[in-house]
C-alpha cells in the first residue's frame, strides 16, 4: 500500500506537477544572480515554470482529448444524444463536454448546432455548462496543483451542475425561447467519413496547433497576473477579501470572475497564487467556474442564439449553482488539502 502511495505521490508531483522543472528554473534564476526569495526573483521564477509546464501539459492533453474527439464528429454526437432524452441524455451531454477542449464562445455554435438538430433545449444547455468548465484538460491541470482528490470532486461537481441546470432549463419549458433562427436552420445529417488512424492522428496535431495559438493569449496573461498575487500582493490582503472568514468572499469571486474572459486554462494560475495566498478553496473554484462558464462575451453571443429570458434563467441557474459548490468547498475544506 505504501509502495502505490508513494508511486502516486512521485507521478502527481513529478510528472503532472512538474517540481523537476520548477527545482530547475530556480536554478536557472539564481544563476543569473536573482533571489527567488525576492519579488522580482520568484515573480520569474513562478512565470517561466508555470508557464512552460501549463503548455507541455496543454500540448500532450489536446493531442489525447483531440483524438478521442476524433471518434465523436458532431453528425454522429447528434444521433447518439438523439436516442435518449430525460436525466440520461442531459448526463450524456455533460459527459460529452468534457471531451471538447473549448472555451464557452467556441462552444456556442456547437450548441447551435444540437439545436437545430432537434435536440432538447435541456440536453444542450448541459453540453453547453459542462464544455468550458469540466474538460479533461483542467481535471489534469487541477491534480498538478491541488491535488487528485480537489481535482475529482471539482469534476464531479461541475458534471451534477450541468446536468442539473440542464434539467431544470428543461422542466421550466424554456423551448419557445431558443430563438426561431436556430430552431428552423437547416441541418444537414450525413455520415461521417471513416478516419484512418494517420487521420485522426493529423486531426489531432492540427488541433493542438490551433488550442495553444488560441489560449496562449490568455495562459500568458493569467500566469502574469498569478506571478503578480503569488510574489506582490500581501497575504493579509487577500485572506481579508477572500479567505475563509468572509462570509462573501464566494459571491464576490464569481461576481468578479463574470465579467472578465479567460480560457480555464488561464484562469488555473491565479486560482493557484490566491489560494497559496490564503483565498478559501471554493472561493478560488468558484472565481474559476464563473470566469469559464459566464464570461459576458459568450454571454452576449449566446443572446443572439436565445431569448433574454432564457438567457436570464441559464445565468441565474449556474450563478446559483457556482456559489453553492464554493460554499461547500469552504465548508469542508479541510477535507480536501
Amino acid at each position: 500500500m505504501e509502495t502505490i502511495e508513494n508511486t502516486w505521490l512521485f507521478f502527481q508531483n513529478e510528472i503532472l506537477g512538474m517540481r523537476w522543472l520548477d527545482r530547475l528554473v530556480a536554478k536557472a534564476v539564481c544563476a543569473a544572480g536573482l533571489d527567488i526569495n525576492g519579488r522580482l526573483g520568484g515573480g520569474i521564477q513562478f512565470f517561466v515554470y508555470d508557464t512552460i509546464k501549463i503548455f507541455i501539459l496543454l500540448s500532450v492533453l489536446i493531442f489525447i482529448i483531440s483524438y478521442i474527439q476524433s471518434y465523436f464528429p458532431p453528425e454522429r454526437t447528434k444521433k447518439i444524444l438523439g436516442r435518449f432524452r430525460g436525466v440520461v441524455a442531459n448526463s450524456l451531454a455533460a459527459l460529452l463536454g468534457t471531451v471538447t477542449p473549448f472555451c464557452s464562445c467556441s462552444s456556442i455554435p456547437l450548441f447551435i448546432g444540437f439545436s437545430s438538430a432537434g435536440l432538447p433545449v435541456g440536453v444542450t444547455f448541459s453540453f453547453l455548462i459542462s464544455s468550458p468548465l469540466v474538460d479533461l484538460g483542467s481535471l489534469i491541470l487541477l491534480m498538478s496543483i491541488f491535488g487528485s482528490k480537489v481535482a475529482v470532486i471539482y469534476v464531479v461537481v461541475g458534471l451534477i451542475l450541468a446536468v442539473v441546470g440542464g434539467t431544470l432549463i428543461e422542466r421550466l419549458g424554456m423551448e419557445e425561447y431558443v430563438e426561431s433562427f436556430v430552431k428552423n436552420a437547416d441541418s444537414v445529417d450525413i455520415e461521417a467519413p471513416e478516419l484512418t488512424r494517420a487521420d485522426r492522428i493529423s486531426f489531432a496535431k492540427d488541433q493542438v496547433k490551433h488550442t495553444i495559438r488560441k489560449v496562449a493569449p490568455y495562459v500568458f496573461i493569467g500566469v502574469g497576473i498569478g506571478a503578480v498575487i503569488h510574489n506582490v500582493i500581501p497575504e493579509e490582503f487577500i485572506q481579508s477579501i477572500l479567505g475563509s472568514d468572509n462570509p462573501f468572499s464566494v459571491i464576490l469571486a464569481t461576481v468578479v470572475g463574470v465579467p472578465m474572459y479567460a480560457d480555464i486554462f488561464g484562469t488555473i494560475p491565479v486560482a493557484e497564487s490566491l489560494f497559496a495566498k490564503g483565498a478559501g478553496l471554493g472561493t478560488v473554484l468558484s472565481f474559476m467556474m464563473g470566469v469559464t462558464a459566464l464570461s459576458l462575451p459568450s454571454m452576449i453571443m449566446l443572446r443572439k442564439a436565445v431569448k433574454l429570458k432564457l438567457l436570464g434563467v441559464f445565468v441565474g441557474i449556474v450563478t446559483v449553482g457556482i456559489i453553492i459548490i464554493g460554499y461547500i468547498f469552504n465548508a469542508f475544506q479541510f477535507l480536501f488539502v
